[in-house]
């Protein structure tokens, strides 16, 4: 938390964490929370004012005197607002002892919801902005600009009139529009473009009077929508204390108080009449508007406004005396200071978190009397589906496949006919040609000297060591993380004595060759971290020796196409891998919760809360959430070395570009890995999951980058996505002349674990105290574990029998489902 003091009595807080989120995020309050509670000692008790109710979470950790909502805007009607808005300003209204409105439109809005709501509209610094007297202090970036000049300032969103600056632009040529102030909300390519309207960009507070000294009128071209009908501009004023002509759209705000200074346009057209009547005003007329300003000016300060609040502050008492707490059962019944004090809802002998394959899985297998919460809107965790211009797109490449008759059985269950199956074509592209995958097994077409020195590598592993044993024939699980390795390369026999590490392991099984023009490169560039600082038991746990027969075959000519159980998989025809999630909902008996966040669990109350404030008790928790992240919600209550142990764990992030592009038949593989240098490790053809994932004339594919501490991403943004374009016709799977149709972007943060060598240590010690309090940990975040989709649909089932046999008999519902 650095803190700085500005002027005097005024201490400035800002925190700085590791989290990418914006704003009062979920991924930033149990990092905000432990700074905020470091701001008050044990023996205060602060006036608590919040600008946003999507800051509630943080309450919890203070005592507060008072409370105010100090609301100025109607934030749920901006742009993209958060999904828990409206819920925590229900929230913050029920706990708040004071409530100010910028507004009389916002005040209209919120004074039946509050007992003691004030109207507090803005006011000016008149000082400040009365600096624009001085007409010839015009600022530099505008003096090349040739008058007249019109101008505004402030944010340029979704409550900016692009439509109406158009048209003004294109009715008088002539005229110089002198827009300032950041892009926010809205592509910029929505902008107006014409050679008389200037966008100069975000400039400081300081720099406001000299641009308007410039302007011979002052615009305020808002849309009228829902994000401007309860707003009240502070620039009306401001303008006014410039003494500048002022034409205003019809904002109800600026037209019901000042409709007798400031010029109203209520259609284009009559705002462009207002403009050119600005520009013709006589010396009478400036001078008689310039008066009726400085009347309103007069007026109005924000001296007299923190006089008034600082009276109401004084005189209010808080609406519930509030007792210093000492234990969770109180300051749940008690403290309306906490969020999560809101009427406790009905108790569930589950509650599961997490909507992904396992927590609908889990669900699945239980009976009624179960809640599954899920943050998103929609189900289906990182197995969700994205639709953008006809192409759908996943969060990372997903398929069905599986050797568990239950999940084959599972997936017809769920889908029904809505299946998509094929032999897949999975390839790995190095040395500027493709190989079949899995590498060691199809290395035709790559140069002689690379199969030359994977050859002689296997032998040596597999010969230069006279000490043998027999072990349990088995095969390597997947080194390339996508669960579908087969069997081509495992043996009977391996050498005495396990692999220190994830390097190491490759060296033993594979040699020398291959281990340089693959395996080290591949698993480098995806886990992001020393491959020494890995441990092998997500592989199984043996050492298999390849089988040289097939390593040989597979150098001296063309490898066919992939036979067995490994070598097909499926997709749903429709609705992405979306669907296959969504299948499970008519099926679920229990209850569910989207757009539910978890903001802390009390595991000796057996109580979760969620962030907009409500509240479950539970017999038995089931948690899919990553695992660090619930012991962070947690908080004090887990000992010092689970949250140590917490810490320890580690992961590594995965960036989605998703690309659609003007053209049919890019490929037939379905998969492709990168091992050299592209800054993907893998794309996805996600066109090739179904004939269904791309509208007509297009392709779809998805890049997938990881990232993490150790290996952040190079570029981001748009960068991203042009460096994603350039590398895939570096690669050749585009063209240079390709159309892009369409890309965006999906972020993992969590995606896979890694396997260091603490993580099973770290991980027991958690599981471990977990369980003591009823937690059960399911799936590959909350386990830890190397998963695919079909062994999470198992974890899930695994959960719920779990559920059911530590519940009391007398509660337990017989749900769990013998087949699918």
């Amino acid at each position: 938390m650095k803190t700085s003091q500005p002027a005097a009595n005024v201490t400035v807080c800002q925190p700085h964490t590791p989290s990418q989120a914006i704003g009062f995020h979920d991924d930033q309050i149990p990092l905000l929370q432990p700074l905020v509670a470091k701001l008050v000692t044990d023996k205060e008790d602060p006036i608590v004012w919040f600008y946003t109710p999507m800051a509630l979470p943080l309450l919890s950790q203070l005592h507060p005197g008072l409370v105010i909502y100090d609301c100025m805007d109607e934030l749920s009607a901006f742009k993209n607002p958060p999904r828990q808005l409206l819920q925590r300003e229900t929230a913050l209204l029920n706990i708040a002892d004071l409530v100010f409105t910028g507004g009389p439109s916002l005040y209209e809005a919120k004074r039946t919801r509050h007992s003691n709501a004030h109207c507090f509209p803005s006011s000016v610094d008149a000082k400040h902005f009365a600096q624009a007297l001085q007409r010839s202090d015009s600022h530099p970036a505008q003096e090349h600009i040739p008058h007249p000049r019109l101008g505004f300032y402030g944010v340029i969103d979704e409550r900016f009139d692009t439509g109406l600056l158009g048209k003004i632009a294109d009715a008088h040529p002539e005229w110089q529009l002198v827009m300032v102030g950041p892009v926010v909300k809205i592509d910029p390519a929505e902008l107006p473009q014409r050679s008389n309207i200037h966008y100069l960009g975000q400039r400081g507070y300081e720099d406001l009077p000299k641009f308007l000294a410039g302007w011979d009128v002052c615009l305020m071209p808002f849309a009228l929508n829902e994000a401007t009908r309860f707003i009240s501009p502070t620039k009306v004023l401001e303008y006014m204390a410039a003494e500048q002509p002022v034409v205003s759209t019809a904002i109800r705000d600026v037209e019901q108080p000042y409709g007798s200074i400031v010029a109203i346009g209520h259609t284009d057209e009559e705002f462009i009449t207002a403009c050119e009547a600005a520009l013709k005003q006589t010396p009478a007329q400036t001078t008689e508007m310039a008066d009726k300003m400085r009347a309103v000016i007069a007026s109005t300060s924000w001296d007299k406004t923190a006089e008034r609040m600082r009276g109401l502050i004084e005189s209010t008492t808080p609406a519930r005396k509030v007792s210093r707490l000492t234990t969770p059962e109180d300051a749940a019944v008690q403290s309306p200071s906490n969020v999560n004090a809101l009427p406790t809802a009905q108790k569930y002998s589950a509650v599961i978190v997490g909507a992904g394959p396992t927590g609908l899985s889990a669900a699945y297998h239980l009976g009624a009397d179960t809640l599954l919460l899920e943050k998103n809107s929609a189900v289906g965790g990182w197995c969700r589906s994205i639709d953008d211009k006809g192409f759908t797109f996943d969060y990372a490449g997903h398929i069905m496949f599986s050797n568990d008759p239950y999940v084959l059985k599972l997936y017809d269950v769920l889908l029904g006919d809505n299946q998509h199956w094929q032999m897949r074509e999975a390839w790995v592209y190095s040395k500027n040609v493709y190989t079949r995958y899995p590498f060691q097994g199809a290395l035709y077409g790559l140069p002689p000297a690379v199969i030359k020195e994977c050859v002689l590598g296997a032998i040596e592993a597999r010969y230069g060591s006279d000490e043998e044993a027999t072990c349990e024939a088995g095969s390597v699980d997947d080194c390339c993380a996508d669960g579908t390795v087969d069997a081509a390369n495992a043996s009977a026999v391996a050498k005495k004595g396990e692999p220190k590490n994830f390097e190491e392991f490759i060296y033993k099984v594979w040699g020398k060759g291959i281990a340089k023009h693959f395996a080290i490169p591949y698993n480098k560039k995806i886990w992001t971290v020393p491959l020494t600082d890995m441990e092998t038991s997500w592989l199984g746990g043996r050492v298999p020796l390849p089988d040289l027969g097939q390593i040989i075959e597979g150098a001296l000519e063309p490898v066919a196409k992939p036979m067995g159980p490994n070598a097909r998989f499926g997709y749903p025809l429709r609705g992405g891998f979306q669907a296959l999630m969504n299948g499970f909902l008519p099926h679920i008996k229990g209850k569910i919760e989207l757009d539910a966040s978890v903001a802390q669990v009390l595991p000796r109350e057996h109580v979760i809360a969620l962030a907009d404030g409500r509240r479950f008790r539970y017999d038995q928790l089931v948690s899919t959430m990553p695992l660090p992240e619930l012991v962070k919600i947690i908080g004090k209550e887990a000992p010092p070395e689970v949250q140590e142990a917490a810490r320890g764990l580690t992961h590594i992030s995965i960036r989605n570009v998703n690309i659609g592009i003007k053209r049919t038949n890019v490929t037939e593989k379905h998969w492709i890995y990168y091992p050299e240098d592209s800054i993907f490790h893998r794309i996805f053809v996600q066109g090739n999951a179904s004939p269904e994932c791309n509208p007509p004339g297009g392709f779809g594919f998805t890049c997938e980058i990881s990232y993490s501490p150790w290996k952040p991403l190079p570029v981001d943004g748009d960068d991203l996505i042009a460096r994603c374009i350039q590398d895939c016709i570096k690669v050749g799977f585009m063209n240079p002349d390709d159309e892009v149709l369409t890309a965006n972007q999906a972020d993992m943060p969590y995606a896979y674990v890694l396997y260091d060598h603490n993580r099973a240590k770290n991980v027991e010690t958690v599981r471990a105290w977990l369980l003591q309090h009823d937690i059960i940990l399911a799936g590959r975040y909350s386990e830890w574990e190397y998963y695919n989709s079909d062994h999470a649909f198992l974890a899930g089932k695994k959960a719920a029998e779990t559920v059911q046999a530590r519940l009391p008999q007398a509660s337990a519902t017989p749900a769990i489902k013998a087949d699918a």
